[in-house]
């Protein structure tokens, strides 16, 4: 056993339903009105309807218990309102639990939003030294890093600029490379990666496992991308509805759990995006199947002849080398097959506004079982939009039948005679 550098007790928070403290007048009055109406909050990421709720609040994390050692690279899992966020807020000490304890042995330097801990008006130079300053460490200390911090955030020619010009990548940049250079035992990252394009979030991934290796830094990890959480973690725990619901330290066995079918047996038969997608080349606003019938579900026989993967999008800006995939993965997360977007010549051409992509799935192949698409969309050799393992919707393919191999085609024999 290592030594424990963070130890998780019984912590518990809770929010009291109808609290307006939004920060401005506007949005003040815009909770207002919602609550008034019996709405959800305009102005809140989350709804009582996705936690353990009681007449007055509901709990955003119940009775959670863990430890972390020294030197752990540690991914924090689970959907939309599982309560990931307001942990790592707990743990940045930026909100109190409302019950247990936790003990932290060590500095702590988060990534938690674009932006969290810089003052626009500063230039990202002073940045530097404000968040050095933050942690506790003396000017001398951060003149020693400072410039392998801006080259590692490769935006030597705008270092003199006030942040408050700086795109959202540029934020991320600066950001991690201050997180990550100067002295603190643990790193928190909070999804705040997936800003940046795919080839700095390799090397932002390389470099958290080198602090790790190297250092013994911890690192705690929430991302939706799973293959980015497979490549630099090494344990795991899944949050559901505020509760931790499974803890593994083999982080292959944790994303099998949270990508297992059986795991989603309560989801819903149809995805909706809520806000976790943006980008102007593709925004993904609901993805679901549909049968024969062009009835919405996802349980289907063999004998289906028509069944159709729907993927409604908007676009605002399209581009020539967007591509995307679809790909079918067994329970047990092993690939079936995948087919990709620019494969298909006969494609029709992106356009600005709604577009509905329709991709046959050949349910005549599949042997009976539990399924899930797999969704992928990116601008080649440019950025990841929604990696692979990002958004999921599981389905099932009825029968009782049990045949060997990995597909079950039906393939028509002829026969000859002489």
């Amino acid at each position: 056993m290592g030594k424990s550098i963070i130890e998780i007790e019984h912590i518990s928070k809770y929010y009291n339903l109808g609290v307006i403290n939004n920060g401005s007048l506007y949005r003040d009055i815009q909770t207002w009105f919602a609550l008034k109406r019996g709405k959800d909050d305009p102005n809140s990421g989350m709804t009582a309807k996705d936690y353990e709720a009681t007449p007055d609040g509901f709990w955003a994390l119940k009775d959670i218990n863990f430890k972390i050692e020294q030197g752990q690279r540690v991914g924090i899992i689970g959907r939309n309102g599982a309560g990931k966020s307001t942990l790592l807020k707990i743990l940045s000490r930026i909100t109190a639990p409302t019950e247990g304890r936790v003990k932290i042995k060590g500095r702590i330097a988060s990534l938690l939003e674009v932006g969290t801990g810089f003052h626009g008006e500063l230039t990202g130079r002073e940045n530097i030294y404000l968040n050095g300053a933050i942690l506790g460490m003396k000017k001398k200390e951060i003149d020693k890093k400072i410039d392998e911090i801006i080259a590692f955030s490769e935006i030597e020619h705008h270092i003199d600029t006030p942040v408050k010009r700086y795109s959202s990548g540029m934020y991320v940049r600066l950001a991690f490379a201050v997180a990550a250079h100067l002295e603190s035992e643990i790193l928190i990252a909070d999804e705040v990666l997936a800003v940046g394009d795919a080839a700095f979030q390799k090397k932002a991934i390389g470099k958290m496992s080198e602090l790790s290796t190297s250092e013994g830094r911890t690192i705690l990890f929430v991302s939706h991308q799973m293959e980015a959480v497979q490549r630099l973690c090494s344990s795991g725990i899944i949050l559901d509805k505020g509760r931790l619901v499974y803890q593994n330290n083999n982080i292959e066995n944790v994303v099998s759990q949270y990508l297992n079918p059986a795991s989603l047996s309560n989801s819903e038969v149809i995805w909706e995006n809520k806000d976790q997608y943006n980008d102007n080349t593709f925004k993904p606003l609901k993805i679901y199947m549909t049968n024969s019938e062009h009835e919405i579900t996802r349980d289907f026989s063999r004998s289906d002849s028509s069944v159709n993967c729907i993927i409604e999008t908007q676009v605002q800006v399209p581009h020539t080398l967007f591509n995307m995939a679809v790909a079918i993965k067994r329970n047990n997360n092993s690939t079936v097959y995948v087919t990709w977007r620019n494969e298909n010549s006969g494609s029709n051409p992106i356009k600005q506004g709604f577009n509905k992509f329709i991709v046959p799935i050949p349910v005549n192949i599949l042997k009976n079982g539990s399924y899930y698409i797999d969704i992928y969309a990116g601008v080649y050799n440019e950025k990841e939009i929604i990696p692979f393992q990002s958004i999921v919707l599981p389905f099932n393919i009825l029968g009782e039948e049990n045949h060997q191999g990995d597909i079950h085609p039906v393939i028509q024999w002829d026969t000859q005679y002489q």
